[in-house]
């Protein structure tokens, strides 16, 4: 098999995982995180308010917490989610319906490595807990910079590995244990929630994204911790 084909096979999987799960997400998001996925949303979203962007397309956008967040805290001119799950922007666009935010927040169906916007479309692009699942990383973040207006800038809120005794030794036991088996208890797919700390281990976070997004062609890049090194917000300008 080439590995044009291997990339194929892997998004297909990825799209079938989260079209499957996407029903239990939100709900699980917010128990395997003890409610605290809230706040490192917020957390970014804050960030993202002192660019003040009006033009915002949230990347990876699942069930559109993150866009929903955002437009609540921002209230820009446009917020567009794009995700490769339709069963996930499905939720997604009943949650925004129940919001009133339809004028607002709107959603396309598409893999990051290759999206149908023009360049410089956007004032700033989002993402929440999705850049690790990008097939093609480096492809992603070089669509990133494409499709930012001069002065644009990239907000990424990811997993990261935690690196202090003994919280990392903790986070290893629940996410290699508990996530899985908590998974399979209320969605019956454990496959998915055994997939999260694989995703998170093989993920290059801190300095080597950092590294990535630089090579990508942003200028300034920068990151926040929190919570213990657990999430990382990256603010990448362009």
């Amino acid at each position: 098999m080439t590995k044009g084909a291997d990339i194929e096979k892997k998004k297909e999987h990825i799209e079938h995982m989260f079209n499957n799960i996407a029903p239990h997400y939100d709900f699980l998001n917010h128990f395997l995180s003890l409610g605290i996925d809230r706040y490192w949303r917020y957390k970014a979203a804050n960030i993202l308010k002192s660019h003040a962007p009006a033009r915002i397309l949230d990347v990876a956008s699942g069930t559109g917490d993150f866009a929903i967040a955002v437009a609540r805290r921002l209230h820009p001119e446009s917020i567009t989610g794009y995700d490769i799950s339709e069963q996930m922007l499905r939720i997604g666009r009943e949650k925004v319906q129940k919001k009133g935010l339809e004028g607002i927040i709107s959603f396309r169906q598409g893999a990051s490595e290759d999206m149908p916007f023009e360049d410089a479309a956007f004032d700033a692009v989002t993402v929440a807990f999705g850049v690790r699942n990008f097939e093609r990383l480096d492809l992603g973040l070089k669509e990133f910079e494409r499709v930012l207006s001069k002065n644009g800038v990239a907000v990424i809120l990811e997993f990261s590995r935690p690196r202090i005794f003994p919280v990392r030794q903790l986070y290893a036991l629940y996410s290699h244990y508990m996530v899985p088996w908590l998974g399979r208890l209320f969605s019956r797919d454990a496959s998915a929630y055994r997939y999260l700390p694989q995703s998170v281990e093989a993920f290059p976070d801190g300095a080597d994204f950092m590294a990535k997004l630089t090579q990508a062609g942003f200028g300034g890049v920068a990151q926040k911790r929190l919570t213990f090194g657990i999430v990382t917000i990256y603010i990448a300008e362009k």
